[in-house]
């Protein structure tokens, strides 16, 4: 018995015309436009020898934001989360100990990493929106003596920050190596790499570089690359194995995956901007705007939710005023302005806004176009 094949119905895509947005939110922030031009150029071979200049461009202008001499610097393939599993995947070893500062939803998911991979995680735990007591975070690390450490230096989900030096000169008192969750903070305010004693550094490109989502800047010290030549052990992940990643962007050469080339153009785009504008005068931008911002917040009656010494200056949590629904207010800035703000997640959902500030975004006139638009909605 035959049978007539079904002529299936054509689909139809009608033009992409997406809305404009003000995105004032904690990530992804606005595109600049020159990203945008720069994406816009011809592609080339993923082995070619423009695209490993392009590379180089990146690793001397991710030095600069990162604070940092290693040569071991560059960008991953995937989300800030890519660089958090390349990171813990390749330091983190089964049996091993690893010790997570954790105060928010982000030390979380790195806990949850370091518990895939097999080894023992201890928590320091903080009150989400409270900084950490550094004389208490020491004695965590000499008790336990880990293998590793990891925290958070600009938490979105809370908006503190964490310097971590006393952390680091723990860490390194009992042979610990530190890993730095840099996401929010990368190209806003000073990291430090060097200074700090970070080992492992991990960010993303769709925050302070204004860049979109797609790549995970990454950095690592050279004492970190002789413990992981020498880890005995094969790391779980081949994809973010850095040996290979090693291979292809710095050593041999070897084809190991298809990187999205115009994600690279955007983000040494981002980072020629940075070099441009002065690292020391983005910090200063972004230092003076968040001033403004918390000026502003407070004068139409929010309060902040952590403590001036402990604060991002990219991002911040202003708390929910009693009565009122913070999906109403962000639906209110959205519909009225075009402007996208978030809500708090976790054991902040529904208590916070968060609020950021970065990259192309943080200019005193966005300021207070947003402190206005939200005085509105409030009322």
């Amino acid at each position: 018995m035959s049978s007539s094949p079904v002529e299936l119905a054509t689909p139809v895509i009608g033009k992409l015309n997406p809305p404009r947005r003000l995105l004032f939110g904690p990530g992804p922030s606005m595109v600049a436009p020159r990203v945008y031009a720069a994406m816009g150029q011809p592609i080339v071979g993923h082995l070619d020898p423009f695209f490993f200049q392009v590379n180089e461009d990146i690793r001397a202008g991710l030095q600069v934001a990162f604070g940092t001499s290693n040569s071991f610097t560059m960008a991953i393939s995937g989300t800030g989360s890519a660089g958090m599993e390349a990171a813990v995947s390749n330091f983190v070893e089964p049996g091993s100990k690893f010790v997570v500062f954790a105060g928010g939803f982000f030390a979380d998911r790195i806990s949850e990493m370091g518990r895939r991979q097999d080894a023992t995680v201890l928590r320091f735990e903080a009150p989400w929106g409270e900084g950490f007591d550094d004389d208490a975070a020491a004695a965590f690390i000499h008790q336990h003596k880990p293998n590793a450490v990891a925290f958070v230096h600009g938490e979105t989900s809370t908006g503190v920050l964490t310097n971590g030096r006393a952390i680091c000169k723990a860490a390194h008192a009992v042979g610990a190596v530190t890993i730095a969750d840099c996401v929010t903070s990368l190209g806003t305010m000073p990291i430090d790499i060097d200074e700090t004693g970070i080992d492992v550094a991990f960010s993303c490109t769709q925050k302070g570089m204004s860049c979109p989502p797609g790549l995970a800047p990454i950095t690592c010290s050279p004492s970190a690359l002789e413990r992981l030549r020498a880890r005995p052990t094969t790391n779980h992940s081949w994809y973010f194995d850095l040996k290979l990643l090693a291979d292809y962007y710095e050593g041999a050469r070897r084809y190991h995956h298809t990187a999205p080339i115009t994600s690279f153009y955007a983000l040494r785009e981002g980072l020629a901007m940075l070099l441009e504008e002065g690292i020391g005068a983005r910090y200063e931008r972004h230092r003076l705007n968040a001033i403004r911002l918390t000026k502003g917040l407070e004068s139409i009656g929010l309060e902040l939710t952590v403590k001036p010494e402990h604060r991002m200056w990219a991002l911040h949590t202003p708390r929910v005023p009693q009565g009122v629904i913070d999906l109403d207010v962000r639906k209110k800035l959205l519909d009225r302005h075009g402007i996208e703000i978030q809500g708090g997640f976790g054991q902040l959902a529904g208590k916070v806004f968060r609020i950021g500030m970065m990259g192309e975004c943080s200019t005193a006139d966005n300021v207070d176009l947003l402190v206005g638009a939200l005085k509105e909605a409030l009322a």
